[in-house]
């Protein structure tokens, strides 16, 4: 079972943003591998640290943590954590401001090669199915690496240079006060390599990336909600030679029901039903989202009464095979247009329960 993530930062569940990063940022200098090249459990506890801020510091997945915990996370396809350790180093620098502090880029590895970007597919969906679940292709557009050049950005016979703002480092020290910080070299943008215009791929023009068009299955858990996020790794921009690609992010939404409404794992609905059938009792007919049910009105059932089916709602998506709970309102369905037999029932009806009811009118006395 995975470590508290508010224990792993030393955090109370109450602390502010500002508190999280505080404390993530103490961590992160007192375990990162640069400051701890003979202690392999340092990259761990680097590892621990990053992980539990890259979720406290979303609110969106702070929220689901807080409700349901880790099962909750991965349940709603959010499965914290990273795929490397230059996925951890470009997120602290994302946050800092800076890549190393330390001067090794992460254990030495001097120039550090760029992930692909993560990239948001939004996908709309109808009622029945985010209750159920199902499949669904997408069409995305990403950035690939270039088939002609092998994702190298060069031409036939071409070659890269050393950056001449880094040497070839990929990085460069600024200081800062007592600080003496690496960045990535805005030049190469970290790489070290240069390419000329003379040596560039003329199908990339030497970026080594095109942008191209790929089918992908989506397989869609039963349960989901409007805003929730499913996490397709890897099938998001493919990074520098050598880095992992990025994530694709679905993104879903919820078209509403004619019918049906929800609440979580709970649906609702209303159903009219016969004023003869909430007096005298009866059966009916109602919807559920796994299609129609009998359901036994008892008698006298005053107009509005709810009825709860357990375990007829929907499937939670943060414990498979558990499900929310189908509420029925029954209301008094009230005919727009009665014959004048039923009219003379419904009369005789509300005298005997001394019931003051509108007199016909004078051409219903005339012809009635």
């Amino acid at each position: 079972m995975p470590r508290d993530y508010y224990d792993i930062l030393g955090v109370s569940k109450d602390a502010s943003a500002q508190e999280i990063k505080k404390a993530y940022r103490k961590l992160a200098l007192q375990y990162h591998p640069d400051r701890n090249p003979d202690d392999p459990s340092a990259e761990d506890k680097f590892k621990e640290a990053s992980e539990a801020y890259e979720v406290l510091s979303d609110d969106e997945k702070k929220g689901v943590y807080d409700r349901f915990g880790h099962e909750g996370l991965q349940g709603r396809g959010f499965e914290p954590g990273f795929q490397d350790m230059g996925d951890i180093f470009s997120h602290f620098a994302d946050i800092f401001g800076f890549g190393d502090m330390f001067g090794g880029g992460g254990g030495g590895r001097g120039r550090r090669t760029r992930r692909g970007a993560d990239l948001e597919y939004p996908l709309t969906l109808d009622f029945l199915e985010a209750a159920h679940g199902t499949k669904k292709t997408i069409t995305v557009t990403r950035a690939v690496h270039c088939e002609v050049c092998e994702g190298k950005g060069l031409k036939d016979g071409g070659e890269r240079k050393t950056c001449h703002t880094c040497g070839g480092h990929g990085q460069v020290i600024q200081q800062q006060g007592f600080l003496r910080i690496r960045t990535p070299c805005p030049t190469c943008r970290g790489s070290g390599q240069i390419v000329s215009p003379e040596d560039e791929c003329p199908e990339c023009t030497g970026s080594g990336k095109v942008r191209a068009q790929e089918e992908l299955q989506v397989t869609v858990p039963a349960g989901v909600d409007s805003g929730m996020q499913l996490r397709l790794v890897g099938k998001g921009g493919v990074g520098d030679v050598g880095a992992p690609p990025g994530n694709l992010f679905v993104t879903i939404r919820v078209q509403p029901h004619e019918v049906f409404k929800r609440d979580g794992a709970d649906t609702f609905c209303s159903v009219p039903v016969p004023y003869p059938v909430m007096v005298l009792g009866g059966e009916i007919t109602i919807p559920t989202i796994d299609g129609e049910e009998s359901l036994t009105i008892p008698k006298g059932t005053a107009s509005g009464k709810v009825f709860t089916l357990r375990n007829q709602g929907i499937e939670r998506v943060n414990a498979r095979g558990r499900r929310g709970d189908h509420h029925v309102q029954a209301v008094v369905d009230v005919p727009g247009k009665v014959s004048d037999e039923e009219e003379e029932l419904l009369r005789r009806l509300a005298e005997l329960q001394d019931t003051a009811v509108q007199e016909k009118g004078f051409w219903q006395k005339l012809f009635g």
